[in-house]
């Protein structure tokens, strides 16, 4: 779905809005970046069936911590781990802007993607994360600890982990529910770190994998 808006409402990838149409509805929609548009952007879907070409929404946003990426980076990987990769499409721009070669690890289709863009199956997840020095994956936020199982996470000792984490950059877009944008902290979006709980729809939802790791 194309949304326009201004510009300053235009959310960067991985951020979101908060969109509502007027109907009466308790909870807004959270509405993520996945590309480019005259006057607006692409959301991602899944949208409200509901809503129909011409519609007015009220858009509070962008709201929450979206994708960096590295100036440096020069090898991408953008990781969709179970999911169509939509939410990772804002970055083959940039990365091909500043000559990164880019390659997207996925088993769905991929059919818009650019020609310099490689696409590898999950089952190449370990050759293409040695390969990459940033990259960028999506996951639902109940799946995460499969996506560390793959990733390597649980059976590491702390010295393998910390020479990883200096070699490589990563972020994590965690896709879980967001109905308050931050505001009465629910908490329906939490999410367990390292650290400790934190909130997807203010701390992330994109967050550093040495978080999760």
């Amino acid at each position: 779905m194309r949304i326009s808006c201004p510009p300053n409402l235009i959310p960067a990838p991985g951020q979101y809005l908060l969109a509502s149409d007027g109907s009466g509805s308790p909870l807004p929609v959270p509405v993520l970046y996945t590309d480019f548009a005259p006057d607006g952007f692409i959301a991602a879907p899944p949208v409200p069936t509901a809503w129909i070409p011409g519609q007015e929404l009220h858009l509070r946003g962008p709201l929450g911590r979206g994708f960096e990426l590295p100036i440096s980076a020069r090898r991408v990987a953008l990781v969709a781990f179970d999911n169509p990769p939509v939410l990772l499409r804002g970055l083959i721009g940039p990365a091909l802007r500043q000559d990164a070669a880019v390659v997207l690890v996925s088993d769905s289709s991929s059919e818009w993607l650019p020609d310099e863009v490689e696409v590898q199956p999950l089952s190449a997840l370990a050759d293409v994360m040695s390969w990459a020095d940033y990259m960028a994956l999506d996951a639902a936020r109940e799946h995460l600890y499969q996506l560390g199982e793959r990733l390597g996470w649980f059976n590491q000792d702390n010295a393998e982990r910390t020479k990883r984490a200096v070699l490589q950059e990563a972020q994590i877009l965690v896709r879980t529910l967001m109905p308050c944008g931050g505001l009465a902290e629910c908490g329906v979006c939490s999410v367990r770190l390292k650290s400790g709980w934190k909130l997807a729809c203010k701390d992330g939802p994109v967050l550093d994998w040495r978080e999760l790791g």
